[in-house]
């Protein structure tokens, strides 16, 4: 049985100085735009491989450099002093990581090592790092709770879950506050317009069936129909980028000294392929054919968080709970930087 203490706000920092790795790529310069909102003092780290400069608030810092190279981690850390380290530097995509797995554990854990090391030596106790929903595999159920089995199916979340172990074993070893949000499907753009998703290659559901919209692409592929969900079609929980920015926001200033806990962060609400196509329809006012493929192999029926844990421990709950609104930003983005951060 799950039993929840209730919120219980601690007092912290008012300004903190935050030392944020990846934060040039998607949901890590939302994130460093939410810190900056909030007066906090930002430096982004990031080797800008998947990053993208253009997307790096103006009020932040830039180091580029590689998570590896410990030398530029001492240069930094031990420059100014930093309250805490928010984590998303990842490679991120499960198919590559099932192809090419040692390249996978090479970046998200030997490297993640390095920085944990270089945090110790500094004296930097914090941390929130950038999980996902793949540590469960495929669940026995949804919705998702956080006391389900660990049993992730591709390289991609055994490196996440390995990287859980790892913040878990600092916390009990050198007193790190450490906490894991772990993320579903994140969605959409900026409400400011600034920032959005720029992949390349893309890969997630949302931008691709935009790209349709936008005449980049004939139609969008559906991998299989024949599930057992409402409609044949997967379904996901599609949680939008602000809201993960506003969350990892609250997680780096109610850290706990010594301990390291784990969240699901999602809206709670399962969405099928079709419905996000539908709704994609209607806020684009395009056709968008769509072709039904054969399954891909791996793909869970229904992967949809129970938000429960996070919104008593934490207080948080997502701004965005209709698909439609997170397409809308989306459309936003994509319709004004229809090849991303080139324009």
């Amino acid at each position: 049985m799950r039993y929840c203490t209730g919120y219980n706000p601690v007092p912290n920092l008012l300004i903190m100085r935050i030392l944020v790795t990846g934060g040039a790529g998607y949901v890590g310069s939302h994130c460093v735009r939410a810190l900056c909102d909030a007066g906090h003092d930002v430096v982004a780290f990031d080797s800008l491989v998947k990053g993208h400069r253009e997307a790096v608030d103006a009020r932040a810092s830039l180091v580029v450099a590689d998570l590896g190279d410990r030398g530029r981690l001492n240069e930094v850390l031990g420059g100014e002093t930093f309250d805490g380290v928010m984590h998303f530097a990842a490679f991120a995509e499960v198919g590559e990581s099932v192809k090419d797995p040692l390249s996978y554990y090479q970046n998200n854990v030997v490297k993640s090592a390095v920085l944990l090391d270089a945090m110790c030596e500094h004296g930097v106790g914090r941390i929130v790092f950038s999980s996902t929903c793949a540590v469960y595999g495929v669940p026995p159920s949804a919705p998702i709770t956080e006391d389900m089995p660990l049993n992730p199916i591709s390289p991609y979340g055994r490196t996440k879950l390995a990287m859980e172990w790892m913040l878990s074993d600092c916390a009990n070893a050198w007193g790190l506050g450490a906490i894991a949000l772990r993320y579903f499907n994140a969605s959409g753009a900026s409400a400011s317009g600034a920032i959005g998703e720029d992949h390349d290659p893309e890969s997630h559901l949302i931008p691709l069936v935009l790209q349709v919209a936008l005449g980049q692409r004939e139609k969008i592929m559906i991998f299989g129909d024949d599930y057992e969900t409402p409609d044949g079609t997967c379904v996901r929980d599609y949680v939008h980028v602000d809201d993960l920015a506003a969350i990892h926001k609250t997680a780096i200033e109610k850290v706990t000294p010594g301990a390291f806990a784990a969240y699901n962060v999602g809206t709670g609400q399962g969405t099928s392929v079709n419905a996000v196509i539908d709704a994609s329809r209607s806020v684009t006012g395009h056709q968008i054919p769509t072709e039904v493929v054969d399954r891909r192999a791996g793909d869970p029926p229904s992967l949809f968080a129970d938000p429960a844990l996070i919104s008593c421990e934490l207080g948080w709950s997502p701004k965005y709970s209709e698909i439609e609104a997170t397409i809308e930003s989306a459309w936003d983005w994509h319709r004004s930087h229809p090849r991303g951060f080139a324009e």
